[in-house]
Parts: C-alpha cells; structure tokens; sequence
C-alpha cells in the first residue's frame, strides 16, 4: 500500500515544494512535474520519476482514468498517497490536477546518436521564458524533430513552467544543453545546413531547401541571435513582414519554420 502523507510540513512535501525555485531544482538536481497529461506522457516514455504523489479525490476524468491505469501498472513507482491540502501546496498556481512527481534532471548533453540520417534540429539561443520554450517543443514533437538544443540558455530546460507549456512533449523531444561554441561544432559535425532566423536575414524562408540534415536557429526575442552565427556556413533567413510589425513571437516563428521543412520532407523517405 502507498504511504499517506496528510501535513504539508513532512519532509518530502517540503523539498518537492522547493522545486519550483530554480535554485532548489539545480541543488537538488530535480524537477517537479504536475498535471495529468504531463506525467502520463512521462511515464509513457519512459521518463523516471523518482515520487509520484496522488490525491485521489482530486484525480478524476476520462484522462485521470487512463493514468491510474498506467500507474497501477507500474510496480516500481514509488508513490504516495495525499490529501487535497497537501496536493495544493505542491501544485502550481490554481491547477491542482491531482498527482505530482518529482525527478532527476536528465542527462542533456549533446549527443550524436539521437540523430536520423537526415536530422531535423531545433537551436534555440539564449532563451529566456519557458513558455517559449514549451510551445516549440509542442511543434518539434508535431514534426518529429530529432531534438531541439538549448544554446546558452537563460532558464532551465527543466523547469516546471516548460513542461507544462510542452504539455509533456519535452519528454519525447531529445532535449540537450550547449554553449553556442559547443552547438556550432555539434551541428558541424552532424553535416547539417544551419539556417538561422534573422528580421534582416537576406533569403525568405520560402526560398531555402530543408531537405537535408537540416537546423533551424532561432534566439531570444529580446536580443535576437549572437554575432556567433554570422558564420559563412550559416544562412540568415526571414520570414515576410507585410504589416508594421518586424517579427514574430519566436515560438511562432519556429512553427512556421518547423512546419515549412515537414511540409518539404512529406513523402520521403
């Protein structure tokens, strides 16, 4: 039987409250988790969480149905059973959906051997809002991307708000951590053709082929890409700009791309 947790001063609901601070998750080495579909999708891949936390009076639906499936499937969950008080205390903002897990932050180093023959490769620099963050991930899982890489990030790729803007792709999403030096060599190695979103970049998106191994680099909205990627093996792209704004959100921006290079690789193999 799991254990029962009803105070919100036991241990383990004290540390898995203070993950939702960066500094707690990176001296703990954790992440929190909440929210039905994030953790089932973590689970169906594979992902391992360390604690699984469950208020069942708050567990329920169609969707919460399918994961106390899959839970009671799992015998080497370390799960807990919580009261309502205890489930708000570790859920985020109003959303208490019912269950939250704890995990080990996942190894994010670049690795070569995630790569098809004819990589898709998402670089987004210096990103700074894990709601960007999420919502290209949503697109890269869409497309099939072989993984998205976080170039001199600004937040944790792992943080809760990222997860929960990726509805849980990030778990299906190879997702790596890099320097801009370190990407650049890691792309260059892959043979990929790195195309790079600009607001002044000389080619429409339009114009370029993304059949290849292929990345597509985007960088903060605030500060755009660095000077690093005015490479001679780097193409500045745009998308076109028809009204009095310049740009586009860059999760925005990294659907259209993401989806012109699936709308060229349809139907081949």
């Amino acid at each position: 039987m799991p254990e029962r947790i009803t105070s919100v001063q036991n241990p383990r609901i004290k540390a898995a409250s203070k993950l939702r601070q960066r500094r707690a998750r990176q001296q703990q080495g954790r992440t929190i988790i909440d929210g039905v579909r994030e953790i089932d999708r973590a689970l169906a891949t594979g992902f391992p969480l360390l604690e699984l936390f469950v208020c069942d009076e708050l567990l329920v639906g169609e969707e919460a149905a399918a994961l106390r499936q899959r839970i009671s499937q799992d015998r080497e969950l370390n799960l807990f059973e919580i009261t309502r008080d205890v489930c708000e205390k570790l859920s985020f903002g109003e959303r208490a959906e019912g269950v939250i897990a704890v995990a080990n932050y996942p190894d994010t180093m670049l690795d070569h051997d995630q790569l098809s023959d004819r990589p898709l490769i998402v670089v987004l620099e210096g990103v700074e809002k894990p709601g960007n963050l999420g919502a290209i991930l949503r697109t890269a899982d869409a497309v099939g991307a072989d993984c998205l890489i976080a170039a001199d990030a600004r937040t944790d790729i792992f943080n809760p708000n990222a997860i929960r803007a990726s509805l849980g792709t990030i778990f299906a999403v190879p997702t790596f951590e890099a320097t801009t030096a370190e990407t650049l060599a890691f792309l260059r190695a892959a043979g990929a053709q790195m195309f790079a979103a600009r607001v002044e970049g000389a080619v429409s998106y339009e114009q370029v082929e993304l059949i290849g191994p292929t990345a597509l680099i985007l960088g903060s909205e605030a500060e755009g890409l660095s000077d690093r990627w005015l490479a001679d093996d780097v193409t500045n792209i745009r998308l076109p700009m028809r009204g009095i704004a310049d740009s586009l959100n860059v999760s925005t921006t990294a659907a259209v791309l993401l989806y012109e290079a699936n709308r060229q690789r349809a139907g081949i193999a």
